[in-house]
């Protein structure tokens, strides 16, 4: 007997909602808005990603004879999200218009030199996205539980702020409010600047030699992994966003040198106690500051971040061998608070890492090995 789906809650999105843009976002905006029921209109310069996006259900094309929108989501790169919000507040004087740029002051002094209507704009930016890009990886859960951040023009009346305030709300965003220039320095540290250190540091690996490529563990693919983002969409963001990211990447070049110059200390010495007074500090205090800077990521649920304790444990790479090791772990009864995966190299098991709180490891491991579970200690 199948269990029946829990009704999902009436939207306060009023339809028909109009789509500029069926990359990644929004097709995902327009799987979200459809799953509730609610009238999406596509459209896109590209005939074949707005087809592809039709074909995995975001909405129908735009046709002759529809309908003005409510709402009009602008999902354009950057460097042509201005133009594109121009067009569309003069095409649809009634409606609403936002856009989910990744950067906000460009636009809004894009727009403000165009002389736009601004009382019924509204940008705004979904904190969510995936190293793949097109309709084709779009899904509807992609802004669940993600920041959403809004921002006014200074102009914009309260009904078109609560317009796009309810969409996030429906597509299970959390609405965060921020003027431009706050948004863009925040980026710029959390998501612009990573997305360059990832891409520089994945570009040493072109010319590695094959064998020191094997030896890559968990840490080198969790710095990377954004690396592997689109060029194309990344260079509009940069450089929209260019004053806020250099500021970044200069204070970052700052503490690289320190650290490059200690390097030069510690490879001038003839041993450890000959190393330039001072030298090995700065290699300390570096490492120490990365550690007080992850602390300050907020933890599980938003809240504060939290110690945990990690069991690591050997899995067969075979169908149903991680599904079991879950399913025992609740059998435990020891909540999972994290789960990574690491892969050992030429050989068929791989490594899962489980965080628990401290108080649950000595049980969890316990119960694991008595369930015939190899630990790594």
């Amino acid at each position: 007997m199948s269990t029946p789906t829990a009704a999902l809650p009436a939207p306060g999105t009023t339809g028909p909602v109009r789509v500029v843009g069926t990359g990644l976002l929004g097709t995902s905006v327009g799987l979200g808005l459809r799953r509730l029921g609610v009238d999406v209109v596509l459209h896109d310069p590209s005939r074949t990603a707005l087809a592809l996006a039709r074909d995995v259900g975001a909405g129908r094309p735009a046709e002759a004879g529809d309908g003005p929108p409510a709402l009009v989501v602008v999902a354009a790169p950057p460097d042509v999200t201005a133009r594109v919000v121009v067009e569309e507040l003069a095409a649809h004087p009634d409606a609403v218009v936002t856009d989910v740029a990744s950067v906000k002051g460009h636009v809004l002094d894009e727009l403000r030199l165009a002389g736009a209507d601004l009382s019924r704009y509204v940008g705004s930016h979904p904190m969510a996205g995936r190293e793949r890009s097109g309709p084709s990886a779009a899904v509807p859960e992609l802004f669940l539980g993600r920041p959403w951040v809004l921002v006014g023009s200074g102009t914009t009346t309260p009904a078109a702020l609560a317009a796009v305030r309810a969409l996030a709300v429906d597509l299970g965003a959390v609405p965060v409010v921020m003027d431009a220039d706050e948004h863009d320095a925040a980026v710029a540290v959390v998501s612009h600047v990573p997305q360059v250190a990832a891409s520089l540091v994945a570009a040493r690996l072109q010319e590695a030699d094959e064998r020191a490529l094997a030896l890559a563990g968990q840490g080198l693919r969790d710095v990377t992994r954004i690396a592997a983002s689109d060029p194309a969409l990344w260079t509009s963001i940069l450089a929209a966003n260019s004053a806020a990211v250099r500021a970044v990447l200069a204070d970052l070049r700052t503490d690289l040198d320190g650290v490059i110059a200690a390097l030069d200390a510690a490879t001038a010495a003839t041993g450890p106690e000959t190393v330039e007074l001072g030298a090995l500090a700065v290699l300390a205090r570096t490492v120490a500051a990365g550690n007080a800077g992850v602390a300050r990521v907020p933890g599980k649920h938003g809240g504060a971040a939290r110690p945990y304790a990690l069991v690591a444990v050997l899995v067969p790479d075979v169908p149903g061998q991680l599904a079991r090791l879950l399913t025992d772990v609740g059998e435990a009864g020891v909540n999972l608070e994290d789960l990574t995966l690491e892969h050992a190299a030429g050989r068929p098991v791989g490594m899962a890492v489980i965080a628990v709180l401290p108080g649950s490891a000595a049980h969890l491991e316990a119960e694991l090995t008595a369930r015939g579970w190899r630990l790594v200690r």
